[in-house]
């Protein structure tokens, strides 16, 4: 599952400018979204397309009971739907956006609940680069050679960051988004690649008053 924070000012529907993206913007959204099975039942539908409570469940370790119940309510809120196709109780499910953007404007609220669920998929994301580099001696040397661990570091100001943002969200977006959810898009050979992109300030920026101070 994509998910990054911004300051975007789309409603907190599908965003029609970006197919596959959805902005949330309010608190009672994220605070449904902000639970480990949840997330574990998202990211594991995305990879794997439509699957049932108990095809999941034994996927991502959880009984059909448990993942039936967060199922039902991530399509209360409108993340998952019934793909169609099942027979009796057997229900596959698909998840209706391959992307999320949180954009929190002002509301303390919305900012709390967004910080919990970040905390939750940054654990989960770190996880599995320990896990990519515990086992990364076993992946073929193509793969080992294409992987990147980079890390840089820029003097910017908060427009200039805004800006590469938005162009690295532009550049990167489609290409993710067409694969993910048209599985004849992918090349054979193809399998999940995950790339975090993390962008902030080390430190404080100067006060108005130090920058004038510099400028005498």
């Amino acid at each position: 599952m994509t998910l990054e924070e911004s300051d975007r000012s789309h409603p907190d529907d599908a965003d029609p400018a970006t197919p596959g993206l959805r902005t949330i913007t309010d608190a009672r959204t994220l605070r449904a979204l902000a639970h480990p099975v949840r997330i574990a039942l998202l990211e594991e539908l995305i990879i794997s397309g439509p699957l049932t409570a108990t095809e999941v469940g034994e996927r991502i370790g959880e009984s059909p009971t448990t993942c039936s119940f967060h199922l039902r309510q991530l399509a209360r809120y409108g993340f998952v739907e019934e793909a169609g196709g099942g027979k009796g109780r057997a229900r596959p499910w698909r998840v209706t956006t391959v992307a999320l953007s949180i954009a929190t404007g002002d509301d303390p609220e919305a900012e709390l609940a967004s910080g919990v669920l970040m905390r939750l998929v940054r654990e989960r994301r770190f996880g599995r680069y320990q896990t990519w580099l515990d086992t990364k001696s076993s992946y073929p040397r193509q793969w080992r050679e294409a992987a990147d661990d980079s890390e840089y570091l820029f003097y910017l100001t908060a427009e200039e960051l805004k800006q590469l943002n938005e162009e690295l969200f532009a550049l990167l977006m489609p290409r993710s988004s067409e694969r993910l959810t048209d599985p004849s898009q992918r090349p054979p050979g193809a399998v999940p690649v995950e790339m975090l992109l993390m962008s902030f300030p080390v430190q404080l920026p100067p006060s108005d008053s130090d920058t004038e101070g510099n400028r005498t």
